[in-house]
């Protein structure tokens, strides 16, 4: 499956964002999703992650309350809204897909994105 992130951009502090994630090639019902970011001179970490029915949903504790993971199957997308942005959500947003049921691992995902830039100024 083939993934694509977009949204990106530059916002002020407490704003909101909202990124999507079109899938194509194979369908994304297929695989569990999810979002993850790095920040220059970091490490790729998680940021949410869905079941493929969207019956699980979890995030990191950085931005539980203030982002939301979504996904519509018949339109094969995925989605983040990211609300109340912080200066340290600055970063590139991967969309992801795996197999792995529950995973918060880089090491586990299937196939990425290329990648969105959201930079957060103060």
């Amino acid at each position: 499956v083939q993934l694509q992130a977009f949204g990106g951009g530059l916002v002020q502090a407490e704003a909101s964002l909202s990124l999507s994630c079109a899938a194509s090639g194979r369908t994304i019902s297929n695989y569990n999703g999810g979002w993850f970011r790095q920040a220059p001179g970091k490490e790729r970490e998680f940021v949410a992650g869905i079941s493929r029915s969207a019956g699980y949903i979890y995030y990191a504790d950085s931005v539980k309350g203030r982002f939301t993971i979504s996904r519509d199957n018949a339109k094969n997308m995925l989605y983040l809204q990211m609300n109340s942005l912080k200066p340290e959500d600055t970063a590139v947003y991967y969309c992801a897909a795996t197999t792995a049921y529950g995973t918060d691992s880089a090491q586990s995902i299937d196939y990425w994105g290329q990648g969105t830039e959201v930079t957060v100024s103060s």
